[in-house]
């Protein structure tokens, strides 16, 4: 399907692996020019950068901004209009996790996680607010979660700092509604990806139980689908938001975690 993004430019932050780079790829597939960017090995981000270009025919480069530094994450937004010459889409995706009680979690990892999963996305949105205006056009998605809505124990960090995502996208949305640019968030369940596949080869092994098990009665014991959401339903309800088909949604958080927060 072509979505008539071909010749546009986007940012996808955490694109190095799992959820943004199935994101990254998406927009890269319909001829958008993508700046990656995210921490891992320098030699296999830069394969990977490389085997996305060639398949897509896309520009595809790579910014090493840490998400941790507001500096870092206005010079990647200038990055990318310099060359590029625009910015259309910018997709909040960075994040981390820690697990523990509240009267346990280290403080500098709840720091570090407001940081990278909320704080990145107002560094990011204040940087590329002013060349979307220019252009009186625009589209951001921020990458909340099933945590923005509802809660689990011992992720406390987390699901703040996705809580605050989704009062991040309502406000930037009433703020940008009359200039041509949207700002809504995805909240997503469970996603198969390698992490999650280590999760559950671990929690097997920990729990004496079977990965099917795992998967059914730990992992998704929350979604009442009992399925995994696939990159390529991320990638659908992505692409339709950043299109003109959804130019009328702005400021909403759009549930994708098979009837999690349902009930």
């Amino acid at each position: 399907m072509d979505y008539g993004l071909k010749g546009q430019a986007a940012i996808v932050t955490g694109s190095t692996s799992g959820i943004g780079h199935a994101l990254a790829a998406a927009l890269a597939e319909q001829g958008v020019n993508v700046v990656l960017n995210g921490f891992g090995d320098a030699g296999e981000i830069e394969a990977a950068r490389a085997a996305l270009a060639e398949k897509t025919g896309s520009t595809v480069l790579y910014h090493g901004a840490d998400m941790t530094r507001g500096e870092e994450i206005a010079n990647m937004v200038a990055f990318a209009r310099d060359r590029f010459g625009r910015l259309d889409i910018l997709i909040n995706n960075a994040g981390i996790q820690h697990v523990a009680p509240v009267d346990e979690f280290p403080v500098a990892k709840w720091d570090q996680i407001i940081a990278i999963n909320m704080t990145s996305n107002f560094h990011a949105i204040r940087a590329a607010v002013p060349i979307m205006k220019a252009q009186k056009h625009g589209r951001i998605v921020n990458l909340a979660s099933a945590h923005g809505l509802v809660a689990s124990p011992f992720k406390s960090a987390y699901v703040a700092a996705k809580h605050g995502v989704l009062g991040l996208t309502k406000t930037v949305a009433l703020e940008i509604a009359e200039d041509g640019i949207t700002c809504n968030a995805i909240c997503p369940g469970y996603v198969h990806t390698p992490l999650v596949d280590g999760q559950i080869k671990d929690t097997a092994r920990a729990r004496g139980m079977t990965e099917d098990q795992v998967v059914r009665d730990v992992i998704l014991a929350a979604q009442p689908s009992k399925q995994f959401i696939t990159f390529d339903q991320l990638n659908g309800l992505m692409l339709y938001l950043v299109s003109e088909a959804g130019a009328g949604v702005n400021g909403a958080h759009l549930s994708i975690d098979g009837g999690w927060t349902a009930g």
